[in-house]
């Protein structure tokens, strides 16, 4: 009986050594700082951008680069009012990876139809129709941080993908 008992105490205090140099080895967690991640997200940006400007020389793209990251150029200027936030606007489109690889057309799903300054849609996309009138077409060549961001859509568009957008603008309604 007392053999049993001396057996448990020790099992007892072997355990918690061991417990307590596991712990020592663990590294200890450390924070991440607003800095540090401001510093990640400025180098994921200029990374992205480097990207979209080799592609758009490699394609001979004639492409503008707005304030917020939106590559973009007007392939056919159409006529009428420039889209405005409130608008509701009816588009063609195509959105391909920079390899190529097609994740979804008009062709195949249909027009969209949106309320633009409501959401819902990306917002380089948004951003990028205020910059069309009816009957323009444009391409616009969106960084992460403009489309799917870290995450992807969850189907065809994986996480950080910079996506190409060949757009028209079918119609548009004032609001």
């Amino acid at each position: 009986m007392i053999f049993r008992y001396s057996f448990i105490i020790v099992l007892f205090l072997l355990t918690s050594v061991a417990c307590k140099i596991q712990s020592k080895d663990k590294p200890e967690k450390r924070e991440i700082t607003d800095e540090e991640l401001i510093s990640v997200n400025r180098y994921m940006v200029g990374k992205d951008a480097s990207i979209i400007k080799e592609y758009a020389l490699q394609n001979n793209f004639k492409m503008l680069e707005t304030q917020t990251g939106l590559w973009y150029q007007i392939d056919k200027v159409g006529d009428g009012d420039l889209a405005r936030k409130g608008d509701i606007v009816k588009i063609a489109y195509d959105i391909c990876l920079l390899d190529g690889t097609q994740c979804y057309s008009s062709d195949s799903l249909g027009y969209k139809s949106f309320k633009v300054g409501q959401g819902g849609v990306e917002n380089g996309l948004e951003e990028g129709i205020l910059l069309m009138q009816k009957g323009t077409k444009a391409t616009f060549i969106m960084p992460p941080h403009r489309a799917h961001g870290l995450v992807g859509d969850d189907d065809k568009i994986p996480g950080r993908s910079i996506l190409l957008y060949k757009v028209e603008l079918i119609d548009l309604k004032k609001n």
